[in-house]
């Protein structure tokens, strides 16, 4: 069996930037115990699989699977789609998924790059002494939960989120968290620095988290007093996305560029 295969940079202007994942179309679903055995394979923090949908008012079903499990909800992962059927069909301006867990996502044409809505979490206040003490971090403002599994530690320094070294075995035992080390850009040009760190899903450091800043921007924009904002997140590959909260969604937008383009052989 001969799948498409893409691997995208997503959250990225040029290749070897934001973060990578695999987008890959079936013409059916294949059993999850194969489909996590393909994630394994390409060995990217995320790869998507997309199944067409004839008629209603979603284009594809999206699921998304690490090396470690699927996981329900992935930012990155829904742009790269979104460009990866854009790309193919340029008389779309948008693609709308079906997912399991996180309802209608959608990516659509946004200048030179790509707008992602996705749905806004909240997080809440809660006390997180096993994350902070693998994280390793002082300065700590604020610590907050969300129950989808995002754990959020808020620091006084962006510098301190640039210089955290976690104890990943220890974090990993933390929780089954998507944990979120975060603060005040500081000067220049970025509002929100951040880092994201998932060995619970066998991803030490998430490259830049779409996921996440659905978390981090209803946060910020209050912190901030404005409903938009610009976001670095400060992994070693780094990316840039835009932040902005409309109602109950959070619409991301950043660009993506195709580094692979090829088929994956199934036996």
């Amino acid at each position: 069996m001969r799948i498409p295969f893409t691997q995208v940079d997503a959250f990225a202007d040029a290749a070897f930037g934001g973060n990578p994942a695999a987008v890959m179309m079936l013409p059916s679903w294949l059993d999850d115990a194969t489909l996590l055995r393909i994630a394994q394979e390409n060995n990217l923090s995320e790869t998507a699989f997309l199944v067409a949908v004839d008629g209603g008012e979603t284009d594809f079903e999206l699921r998304w699977f690490t090396p470690g499990d699927e996981v329900e909800m992935c930012g990155h992962a829904t742009l790269a789609s979104g460009h990866v059927v854009l790309s193919s069909d340029t008389t779309r301006e948008r693609v709308r998924f079906a997912t399991r867990h996180a309802g209608v996502l959608e990516v659509a044409r946004d200048g030179l790059g790509y707008s992602l809505s996705l749905p806004e979490r909240t997080p809440l206040p809660e006390a997180l002494p096993g994350v902070v003490e693998a994280l390793g971090v002082d300065g700590v403002v604020e610590t907050l939960r969300h129950p989808a599994g995002y754990a959020v530690v808020v620091v006084d320094a962006a510098e301190t989120v640039r210089g955290c070294a976690p104890d990943f075995t220890t974090l990993a035992k933390a929780g089954r968290y998507v944990v979120i080390l975060t603060a005040r850009g500081g000067a220049g040009e970025t509002d929100v620095v951040s880092r994201v760190f998932v060995p619970a899903f066998a991803i030490d450091e998430d490259p830049v988290t779409g996921a996440a800043h659905a978390v981090l921007t209803p946060y910020w924009t209050e912190k901030l007093g404005r409903d938009a904002f610009v976001a670095e997140q400060a992994s070693a590959r780094g990316g840039r996305l835009t932040c902005r909260l409309e109602g109950d969604r959070v619409v991301l937008g950043g660009g993506c560029v195709t580094v692979i383009e090829g088929a994956f052989l199934l036996p």
